[in-house]
């Protein structure tokens, strides 16, 4: 068992290590990081949506832009689709489960707004149909998910962890996302 454990440890530590090479994945976060400082100092807001662990991603990222991070300040509009279960259930009832995040995003959503739409395959239809509406909305919009990017790598800028594995995909997002928040959060109250 040690073996299966540390053999893990080392997938995740070699995914982390490419990361660390990849200079457009590094200019691609930085990038951000500058789009969700535009976006805040405009009035807008940064928007996360995803499914399953994604999902919690994308609450998670959003509880550190909302609550704080590693200080005490103000908090940073931000907001994460589908979180309330009404909503979920009417627009998933009344127009399928695929437009739960593009619904609720067309009801909020400003050109000056950030949206983040986090899949590890590339291919969630209902983060599909919200990069959509980023899209149409003309709100600055990247999609974080696995090597392929899928269907979403070709909707617009797309962060692609360089791995196949669920597991390390989603270390690396919540990685970056904490790296994005860190960032903005400093430059944000202390530059």
């Amino acid at each position: 068992m040690i073996d299966q454990i540390s053999k893990q440890i080392s997938r995740s530590i070699e995914t982390k290590e490419k990361l660390l090479q990849d200079s457009e994945i590094l200019e691609a976060v930085a990038e951000l990081v500058s789009c969700c400082l535009d976006a805040l100092k405009s009035g807008g807001k940064i928007i996360f949506c995803g499914n399953g662990g994604s999902f919690a991603d994308a609450q998670h990222l959003s509880a550190e832009f909302t609550a704080r991070f590693l200080f005490d300040r103000a908090p940073l509009a931000s907001i994460a689709l589908g979180t309330n279960s009404s909503t979920i259930s009417a627009i998933s009832n009344d127009y399928g489960y695929e437009h739960v995040f593009s619904r609720e995003l067309e009801s909020i959503g400003k050109a000056n707004d950030v949206f983040i739409g986090i899949s590890t395959s590339g291919n969630s239809p209902n983060v599909l149909a919200a990069m959509e509406i980023a899209n149409k909305l003309e709100m600055n919009a990247v999609s974080l998910t696995g090597s392929t990017g899928g269907k979403l790598a070709a909707m617009g800028r797309c962060i692609r962890i360089p791995s196949d594995d669920t597991a390390r995909i989603q270390e690396c997002h919540i990685l970056l996302g904490h790296i994005v928040c860190e960032l903005v959060e400093h430059k944000y109250f202390r530059e």
